[in-house]
């Protein structure tokens, strides 16, 4: 009798009772890890939580990084809350089976007894790989380009609740806590956690924000940091400022959305004329074939 299947079938069975067991088992994480990857201005993770990807990425890291071209965009990464170094594994994943991609096409050609010389898939290869290398930055520069769009409409409805409190003679710090605990998306998830800290580490609340700002690179952000900094002396001249402020951010946003409409726009152009000669195309072709069959 064959044991074999018995034995892989028990071996299998085990280990899946084993790592359900160690689930249930697991212990609660640390109060001060969970805290520091909480925090939206934290940009790296303890090590000692960092997942199977992200330790290889940044293994990786280390070792691609003084290579030209290789860069890792560090503040995007971190609006996005994603690793550097899954950033880097997933890169460096692509470009691998950019490389691959070529030999396989090739594998039918060889079977068919055609040859082709070891340059051809190896240039192809090579193209392919950097073309698939930068493609993570390009969704990632483009994904941070959305979440900031985001995050500006956002702060603009936080600054007029910021005005709204200070007119009401609330102070700076009360204004901006109470003004952040309305909303529930991931900005003001920010700013609560931002503020949070500030008022933990008895520091100036716009100085949290000025730090939220170049954490993210959030320059509008920073232009609140700047408004409140002033806050301690006339709080009519800070509504002022903060109304102003918002004024001119939302003109910013609507120019921006005019622009993107308009380029939006442009791009369907050449598609309506290429669909208008076509269809012309169409109907001209009956009269045009019985001209020539004539």
């Amino acid at each position: 009798m064959n044991l074999l299947p018995v034995v892989v079938t028990g071996g299998l069975i085990g280990g899946g009772m084993a790592l359900f067991v160690r689930e249930l088992l697991r212990p609660q994480p640390a109060l001060a890890a969970a805290l520091a990857r909480s925090a939206p201005g934290t940009l790296s993770m303890p090590e000692a939580e960092l997942d199977r990807d992200e330790v290889w990425g940044r293994w990786l890291l280390v070792r691609l990084e003084r290579l030209p071209g290789v860069r890792v965009p560090a503040k995007n990464l971190a609006l996005l809350g994603q690793g550097p170094g899954t950033f880097m594994l997933k890169k460096t994943a692509l470009a691998g089976m950019g490389l691959l991609c070529p030999v396989l096409v090739t594998i039918p050609w060889i079977i068919a007894g055609v040859s082709l010389p070891f340059y051809v898939p190896a240039a192809f290869g090579l193209l392919i790989a950097g073309l698939l290398f930068i493609t993570p930055d390009l969704a990632v520069r483009d994904q941070a380009r959305r979440a900031r769009e985001e995050f500006a409409h956002a702060l603009s409805a936080y600054l007029d609740l910021v005005a709204l409190k200070r007119a009401a003679d609330a102070g700076p710090t009360e204004a901006l806590e109470k003004a952040a605990a309305v909303g529930h998306g991931w900005p003001f998830v920010y700013l609560q956690g931002a503020l949070r800290r500030a008022r933990l580490e008895k520091v100036p609340p716009y100085q949290a924000l000025s730090e939220l700002a170049d954490t993210y690179d959030l320059p509008g952000l920073g232009d609140v940091a700047d408004i409140m900094r002033g806050s301690a002396t006339d709080g009519a001249a800070v509504y002022k400022a903060l109304r102003a402020r918002t004024a001119a951010l939302n003109t910013e946003l609507l120019t921006a959305q005019a622009a993107e409409a308009n380029a939006a726009s442009e791009k369907m152009t050449a598609p309506g004329a290429l669909l208008a000669v076509l269809v012309m195309l169409l109907m001209a072709f009956p009269a045009v074939i019985r001209m020539l069959t004539v």
